[in-house]
């Protein structure tokens, strides 16, 4: 009889308990009192938004302004560095920057730019390609591996300045 009596005491206390819980929790629900506004917040409403890369490289805007070279995207493989002379660097030499730097990695790369009187390029263990442009006309020249190329004023019948907008390479 006394297991039993425990076992009534236990079941009551438990059901007591339920339904406490469920009248807070219904009435938390609705901000209590019967208002029609909610006492508690949806947690996804108020996560972070998805991170969607535009590529845009960093720090682009501080490089145009110290060393006028507008970077403008890329993939994260062709990246401006300090020009020291290291073979695997691709150097390309403008009239209004001098010479630029950059670092290729992986096993290809893109980088959008723009550099103005673009006249030549170093390329380094990669095979690559530079887009120009002069006026309308956009040409596409061939960077040869480890050595100096013609691009640009010095590779036009006309001498005509070109800025250079894209370098792509591959391994």
């Amino acid at each position: 009889m006394k297991i039993r009596s425990t076992i009534l005491r236990i079941t009551a206390t438990a059901l007591s308990a339920g339904a406490l819980t469920w009248a807070f929790t219904a009435g938390g629900a609705t901000g209590g009192s019967g208002s029609d506004t909610p006492a508690t917040k949806v947690v996804a409403d108020e996560a972070p938004g998805y991170a969607i890369e535009d590529f845009a490289y960093p720090n682009a805007d501080k490089i145009l302004a110290e060393q006028k070279i507008k970077l403008k995207s890329g993939d994260g493989h062709i990246l401006l560095t300090p020009c020291t002379g290291a073979p695997e660097l691709m150097e390309v030499f403008s009239h209004k920057n001098e010479k630029i730097c950059f670092r290729v990695t992986g096993d290809k790369g893109y980088l959008s730019l723009e550099v103005p009187a673009v006249f030549g390029v170093k390329g380094n263990n990669y095979a690559a390609q530079v887009a120009m442009t002069t006026g309308t006309e956009q040409k596409t020249f061939p960077v040869d591996k480890n050595a100096w190329t013609a691009v640009g004023e010095t590779a036009d019948e006309q001498g005509r300045d070109f800025m250079l907008l894209e370098i792509r390479t591959s391994k």
